[in-house]
């Protein structure tokens, strides 16, 4: 197939079963949720063990992984020779319970990451929270390595993690060496595509799935802490436009670039020769691209392939989309 071929593409989510999970990804997602506790569900992944299967169009049936590799320079653009998977690991979480006190390595960490792995940093953006939302952001200043040990073996971890009580729409980055975790959440996650995550406390809880506790990673966990990483909590949005188009930036770093954009009015997104993706977390609209309409509903996933360029975007009402860009580093 030749490049003006591709369009708009969306994805089936991958549903994984998490300890920590619940239900209310059903309220988010149209796929039907698996039985049991859903903590995560991938929404565009290109991973050997989790590929995104396109579900609309020319291209239905496909894995992202298997475009990439066909079709890289439409895919990717200007990046095609920047990457060999895609970049960005995309996720709705659904934090019923608090998640294990985890820590993810940094890019330049290579003695901690598995071979053909990355670093991960990661950002948030709360969508929904319950009674006992919490975010443990950020070590306590002051907190080190010899406090840390003495404190798990008080269970006492949890006191000298920062921490906050979110609320809806709060977007909080989290760079790579900071401790963190949540409860009772369900936020969208965009994070470096790695999957390496090192536990470092787990409430002492016991997996009933297994019947025994997850594994604690304590000594590498403490390897990639980043110490002068505290207090981690919400950004400052960057407003780009006002109403009728609220166009905030979110988060702007090394790895990813990410837009929220609220109206009721058309508007545009993409941009010649990168990729783009489109999140709706709220809402429904319209991508239009050669005389064909692309509809995007809450919880659904568009990569807009760099070959597009900048297409229009039209709400059926209002919309609440986010846009995810790679840094032209």
């Amino acid at each position: 197939m030749n490049e003006i071929t591709l369009h708009p593409l969306l994805f089936k989510p991958i549903y994984q079963y998490r300890l920590w999970g619940g239900r209310r990804l059903a309220g988010l997602l149209k796929e039907p949720l698996p039985e049991g506790p859903v903590g995560e569900a991938w929404i565009l992944s290109d991973r050997d063990d989790h590929a995104s299967v396109v579900t609309n169009g020319l291209y239905q049936g496909y894995t992202l992984t298997q475009l990439f590799a066909q079709y890289p320079e439409n895919i990717m653009g200007k990046f095609a020779s920047t990457f060999d998977r895609f970049p960005l690991l995309l996720k709705f979480l659904d934090c019923k319970e608090v998640l294990s006190v985890q820590v993810h390595p940094s890019d330049d960490q290579k003695e901690y990451i598995p071979p053909g792995d990355t670093g991960k940093t990661e950002a948030w953006v709360v969508l929904e929270t319950g009674e006992k939302a919490l975010i443990y952001s950020g070590l306590k200043p002051g907190t080190n390595a010899d406090i840390l040990r003495k404190a798990l073996t008080e269970h006492k971890v949890a006191d000298y993690i920062h921490n906050f009580t979110p609320k809806d729409g709060d977007a909080v980055f989290i760079h790579s060496g900071t401790v963190h975790t949540l409860a009772d959440v369900v936020v969208f996650e965009v994070q470096e595509n790695s999957d390496t995550t090192y536990r470092l406390y787990d409430w002492d809880r016991v997996d009933a799935k297994t019947g025994k506790p997850r594994q604690l990673d304590v000594d590498k966990a403490i390897a990639c802490i980043d110490f002068n990483i505290t207090n981690v909590g919400p950004v400052k949005p960057k407003i780009e436009s006002a109403l009728p188009i609220l166009r905030e930036q979110l988060f702007n770093n090394e790895h990813f670039i990410l837009w929220r954009i609220q109206t009721e009015d058309q508007f545009s997104v993409g941009a010649e020769d990168v990729p783009r993706i489109l999140v709706c977390v709220d809402g429904e609209g319209a991508v239009h691209y050669d005389g064909t309409d692309y509809p995007i509903t809450k919880g659904d996933v568009m990569l807009i392939p760099a070959v597009l360029g900048v297409l229009n975007c039209s709400p059926k009402g209002k919309i609440n989309l986010l846009e995810i860009a790679i840094p032209e580093n």
